[in-house]
């Protein structure tokens, strides 16, 4: 199950977008809007909820989130963007990084 989160998740919803992988959560971040969709097998689809919601893909970034170990890793093929100087897989910014884990934490942190 995909969530649109904006504000702080519900267990119940940590819980739901545990499902699919059980471990870490797929996510896609955007940083203008401070929102975050997760769960799913895969960031695109998040991405994809996140695009209908109304977001600009270029704010759009995937990350997964590690609800024990309270870590976000920054991997995902959504994030390859030369035309925004990110070739690779990795975020490479480190302020868009910084973002994504600020957004990340306050939403599904304090569960």
């Amino acid at each position: 199950m995909i969530y649109i989160i904006r504000d702080s998740a519900t267990p119940e919803q940590i819980k739901d977008m545990l499902q699919t992988l059980q471990a870490y959560i797929k996510l896609a971040v955007d940083i203008d809007r401070g929102i975050l969709a997760g769960g799913g097998a895969m960031h695109a689809d998040c991405e994809g909820v996140l695009l209908e919601d109304g977001s600009q893909q270029e704010f759009i970034w995937g990350a997964d989130w590690d609800p024990n170990a309270r870590l976000v890793t920054f991997e995902s093929l959504i994030n390859i963007r030369p035309r925004q100087n990110n070739p690779s897989m990795e975020i490479l910014d480190p302020e868009i990084c910084q973002k994504v884990t600020e957004i990340t934490v306050h939403l599904l942190g304090g569960v």
